[in-house]
C-alpha cells in the first residue's frame, strides 16, 4: 500500500492513493496507456512547490461558492442582449447567429436566468413543473446521502449556509425529485453543486427543468454510467489534449506519475462549480449551455496551461496540493477569471479530434480486455474503482473540513452578532429610559410653561389695569391742570382788569397823575410852595395810604399767581413721574414676558432635539 502524509492544521492525516502491490503498481503503469514510459517513483521527487503569496493565503481550500457576482453591466451590453432578446423570442426554435460570440463574453449576470433557460430549450416546461411537484413528493433511496451532501454545498454562500434555511430546502427538494426521476444514475455525489448554481438564477421549478436538460441531453449523466467508464474516456482526451497543447507539462506528469483522473474529477462531474468562484463558475456554464459538454476540455487546457510553470516544478504531493488550494484561489480575481475564459475561448478543439481520441480509447480498452484474464481485469477494474472511492473519500473530508470550518466562522460571526446585539439590547434600554426621562422633563417642560402662560397672562392684566389706573390719574391731572390754568388765566385776567381801572383812576386825578411815570411807577414828588400845607399833608397821607393798598392788593395778587405756577409744576412733576412709572411698568412686563417666551421656547426646542 502507497501512503501520503498530509498535515491539515496540527493533526496528521493519511491519503490513500493507491491499495496494489509494487509489481501490480510497474504493471499498471505500462498498460494503462500506450506509449507512456515507466517513471521513477515518488519519492524520487525532492524539489517542493514554490509559495504564491499573492495567490495562496494559506493551505486551507477556498469554500465552494465564493466570490460575489455583480449584477451591474453596461448600458450598451444592455441594449445588445435586449434586441437579441427580443428577435428570439420571435422565434425560439432558432438561436440568434450572434448569440455565441455574446455568450464568449458573459451573459449579463441579470439576465442569466432567463438565457440559460432559453439555452437548455426550457422555455415551455409547463408538464415538467407539475411532474416536479409531484417528484417531491415521493420517497428517495438515497435521502441520507442527499441531507448529508447539502450541509456542505456552497457553505460560503449566505442563500445556502443556514442549516433548515430556505436555499438548503429548495436545494433538498430539487436533488430529491431527481433522484426520483432518473432512477438508473440516482443521486450522484457533486451534482448538488450544479443545482445550487442553477438556483441562484431561477425558481425550484425552472432550476430542476434545466438540470434535467444538462443531465440528459448534454450527457453529463453519461459519465455516471457504466462504472463511470465515459468519465475515464474524458480523462483519456484530456491528457491526449494535453500531449498535443502542452506537450512538456504532459511528460512533467508522467514522470511524477499524476493521472487525470487525480486532479480532473470534479472538473468533469460538477462542471467546475464545486472548488472555483461562482464569477468563473457562472461563465462556465454559460459556454456549456451554448456550445456543448465539450466545453470542459476548453476550460481544463485553459487552467493546465496558465498553472504549466507551477505544475512543472512540483513533485506528486505538491502537484495535488497545488490543485486543491492554489488554483482555485488564483481566480477570485475578476481580472484572472476573465483571462482564463478569454484564453478557453480561443483554444480551438474540433469535435472529430476528441472522436478521434475516444476511438483511441475504446481501442486500447478492448486490446486490454483481449489481453487480460477476466481476474486480472476484474482486479484492475477494482483498483480503479478503489482509486475512486478514495478520492472521493479525500473530497469528502475535503468537504467536510470545509463544513467545519465553515461552521466555526459561522459560530465567530454568531458570536459577534450576539455581542453587538447585547450591546445594541443595552444601548436600547438606555435610549428607553432616557426617552421616559426626556418625556417627564417635557410634562414638567409643559406645567411650567402653562404657569408662565398665567402668570403672563395675570401680569398682563395687572399691567393693562395699572395703565387704565394711571390713564385715569393722569386724566384727572391733566382735568386739575386745565382748571387751575382756567382759574388763573381769570384772575390774571381780573387782575389786569383792576390794575387797569386803578391806572385809569390814577390817570384820571390830576394830582395822582403826576405821582406816577408812564411805566406806573412812583414818581418823587416836590412839595408845593403856594396852599395849605395841612390840606397837603393830609392828602399826602391818604395818597400814601391808598398808595400802600394798591401795593398790597398787587402784592397778593402777585403771590396768587406765584402760588398757582408753583402748583401747576407740581402737578406737572407729577405728570411726568407718573407717566415715568406708566413707561416703566410696561417695559418690565415686556421684558418678562419676553424672557418666558424665550424660556419656554428654548425648553421646547431642546426636548425636540
Amino acid at each position: 500500500m502507497e501512503r501520503k502524509d498530509r498535515k491539515s492544521n496540527a493533526d496528521t492525516l493519511y491519503e490513500v492513493v493507491s491499495l496494489e502491490s509494487e509489481s501490480e503498481r510497474e504493471k499498471r503503469k505500462t498498460t494503462a496507456s500506450p506509449n507512456i514510459p515507466q517513471s521513477a517513483s515518488h519519492s524520487s521527487m525532492v524539489p517542493s512547490p514554490p509559495e504564491d503569496d499573492e495567490e495562496e493565503d494559506n493551505d486551507e481550500p477556498l469554500l465552494s461558492g465564493s466570490g460575489d457576482v455583480s449584477k451591474e453591466c453596461a448600458e450598451k451590453i444592455l441594449e445588445t442582449w435586449g434586441d437579441l432578446l427580443s428577435k428570439w423570442h420571435l422565434n425560439l426554435a432558432v438561436r440568434p447567429k450572434s448569440l455565441p460570440a455574446l455568450v464568449r463574453s458573459g451573459v449579463p449576470e441579470a439576465l442569466r436566468g432567463e438565457v440559460w433557460q432559453l439555452l437548455a430549450g426550457c422555455h415551455n416546461n409547463d408538464h415538467q413543473v407539475e411532474e416536479y411537484r409531484t417528484l417531491i413528493t415521493k420517497e428517495s433511496p438515497q435521502d441520507s446521502a442527499i441531507t448529508r451532501d447539502i450541509n456542505r454545498t456552497f457553505p460560503a454562500h449566505d442563500y445556502f449556509k443556514d442549516t433548515g434555511g430556505d436555499g438548503q430546502d429548495s436545494l433538498y427538494k430539487i436533488c430529491k425529485a431527481y433522484s426520483v426521476y432518473d432512477e438508473e444514475i440516482g443521486y450522484c455525489q457533486g451534482q448538488s453543486f450544479l443545482a445550487a448554481v442553477l438556483l441562484l438564477h431561477m425558481p425550484e421549478e425552472q432550476a430542476f427543468s434545466v438540470l434535467v436538460k444538462i443531465m440528459f441531453d448534454y450527457g453529463l449523466r453519461e459519465l455516471f454510467k457504466q462504472n463511470f467508464e465515459d468519465l475515464h474516456c474524458k480523462f483519456f482526451q484530456l491528457e491526449r489534449l494535453m500531449q498535443e497543447y502542452i506537450p512538456d507539462l504532459y511528460n512533467h506528469f508522467l514522470n511524477i506519475s499524476l493521472e487525470a483522473h487525480m486532479y480532473a474529477s470534479q472538473w468533469f462531474l460538477t462542471l467546475f462549480t464545486a472548488k472555483f468562484p461562482l464569477y468563473m463558475v457562472f461563465h462556465i456554464i454559460d459556454l456549456l449551455l451554448c456550445e456543448g459538454i465539450s466545453v470542459i476540455f476548453n476550460v481544463a487546457l485553459a487552467l493546465l496551461k496558465t498553472s504549466r510553470d507551477d505544475l512543472l516544478q512540483t513533485d506528486f504531493e505538491g502537484a495535488l496540493k497545488f490543485f486543491r488550494v492554489p488554483v482555485p484561489k488564483r481566480y477570485r480575481s475578476e481580472e484572472n477569471a476573465k483571462k482564463l475564459m478569454e484564453l478557453a475561448c480561443s483554444m480551438k478543439i474540433s469535435q472529430k479530434k476528441l472522436k478521434k481520441f475516444e476511438k483511441e480509447y475504446h481501442t486500447m480498452r478492448e486490446q486490454q480486455a483481449q489481453q487480460e484474464a477476466p481476474i486480472e481485469r476484474y482486479e484492475r477494474e477494482n483498483r480503479r474503482l478503489q482509486e475512486a472511492n478514495m478520492r472521493l473519500e479525500q473530497e469528502n473530508d475535503d468537504l467536510a473540513h470545509e463544513l467545519v470550518s465553515s461552521k466555526i466562522a459561522l459560530r465567530k460571526d454568531l458570536d459577534n452578532a450576539e455581542e453587538k446585539a447585547d450591546a445594541l439590547n443595552k444601548e436600547l434600554l438606555m435610549t428607553k429610559q432616557k426617552l421616559v426621562e426626556s418625556e417627564d422633563e417635557k410634562r414638567r417642560l409643559e406645567v411650567e410653561s402653562g404657569q408662565l402662560k398665567e402668570m403672563c397672562r395675570r401680569e398682563l392684566d395687572k399691567s393693562e389695569s395699572e395703565i387704565r389706573k394711571n390713564g385715569s390719574i393722569i386724566g384727572e391731572y391733566k382735568q386739575i391742570c386745565s382748571q387751575l390754568s382756567e382759574r388763573l388765566e381769570k384772575q390774571q385776567t381780573a387782575n389786569r382788569g383792576e390794575l387797569e381801572k386803578i391806572r385809569q383812576k390814577v390817570e384820571g386825578c390830576e394830582k395822582c397823575s403826576v405821582l406816577f411815570n408812564k411805566e406806573g411807577r412812583l414818581k418823587t414828588v416836590s412839595v408845593p410852595k403856594e396852599g395849605s400845607e395841612e390840606d397837603t399833608d393830609e392828602e399826602k397821607e391818604a395818597l400814601k395810604n391808598q398808595l400802600r393798598e394798591m401795593e398790597l392788593e398787587l402784592a397778593q395778587t402777585k403771590l396768587q399767581l406765584v402760588e398757582a405756577e408753583c402748583k401747576i409744576q407740581d402737578l406737572e412733576h407729577h405728570l411726568g413721574l407718573a407717566l415715568n412709572e406708566v413707561q416703566a411698568a410696561k417695559k418690565t412686563w415686556f421684558n418678562r414676558t419676553l424672557t418666558s417666551i424665550k424660556t419656554v421656547t428654548g425648553a421646547q426646542g431642546k426636548e425636540t432635539t
